[in-house]
């Protein structure tokens, strides 16, 4: 058995993340349609159409515009576009169905990502071991401490919560979803771009080619053909002894 670290390769590893991937995807995905039924979430959303197309109708103007499109705007197009807009927002009622369609949407997609998360990157690995999800099982790697000790359940929580789940797909998430209702614009794009400019420079500088998940958890993804696992810290102590032991005979005869 090898001791040093035998790290899995990009394409193995890129292998599995895409199957993990799919997995998410399908259950965030059902859990997200489960959610939106409970909440009535579709309901919200048409009645909130029927405020837009009451105004839009009212003023001849479509609201759904690029910053691009509302600038090559004539003065009067741009003051009609801006009462229109104004009327929108004083209304109550539109008020209200769009906040609740905003929270619902924050909501749905942050449990639906959050459980499909927590099955595939935390439940499943603790079941087959090793840190291995099924993307990882089918490619035969696996996830230990930097020093190939087996990792333990609070590490895969932490790199897959608060790694995977919270600075890698819910900052990204909400940020897309704050442009898509205007509320935020051009610092959410550099955020996203800062977020994935971090990623590459991870891997590409550190010695084990991690990203943050890993960074976090202190954990390095291997080659289960090749690495040595050791059970516990205690473990690999005794192995370096004797090791040790074994060198210097060695040297002695």
């Amino acid at each position: 058995m090898i001791y040093d670290i035998q790290k899995a390769s990009f394409l193995k590893r890129i292998s599995a993340f895409l199957l993990d991937l799919i997995l998410v995807a399908i259950i965030a995905v059902g859990v997200a349609l489960l959610l939106s039924w409970a909440t009535g979430y579709d309901k919200h959303s048409e009645n909130l159409q029927v405020y837009y197309d009451k105004y839009e109708k009212q003023y001849n103007v479509k609201f759904s515009i690029t910053a691009e499109e509302y600038e090559a705007f004539t003065e009067a197009e741009k003051a009609k576009y801006d009462e229109a807009y104004k009327a929108l927002i004083n209304d109550s009622g539109a008020m209200a169905e769009y906040q609740l369609v905003t929270s619902l949407v924050f909501m749905i997609t942050s449990i639906s990502i959050l459980v499909a998360i927590l099955l595939v990157e935390f439940v499943v690995p603790l079941i087959l071991k090793n840190g291995q999800t099924l993307g990882k099982k089918v490619f035969n790697i696996g996830v230990v401490f930097g020093n190939g000790v087996r990792v333990t359940p609070f590490a895969m929580f932490v790199r897959a919560i608060l790694g995977k789940y919270t600075i890698e797909t819910m900052v990204p998430v909400l940020i897309v979803v704050c442009i898509m209702f205007n509320i935020m614009g051009i610092v959410g794009l550099i955020v996203l771009a800062a977020l994935a400019l971090l990623q590459i420079v991870l891997v590409i500088a550190t010695k084990t080619n991690s990203f943050i998940h890993d960074l976090l958890a202190n954990t390095v993804v291997v080659d289960m053909a090749t690495q040595m696992i050791f059970d516990n810290y205690d473990t690999l102590v005794d192995y370096k002894a004797e090791v040790s032991r074994q060198q210097s005979e060695q040297q002695n005869y």
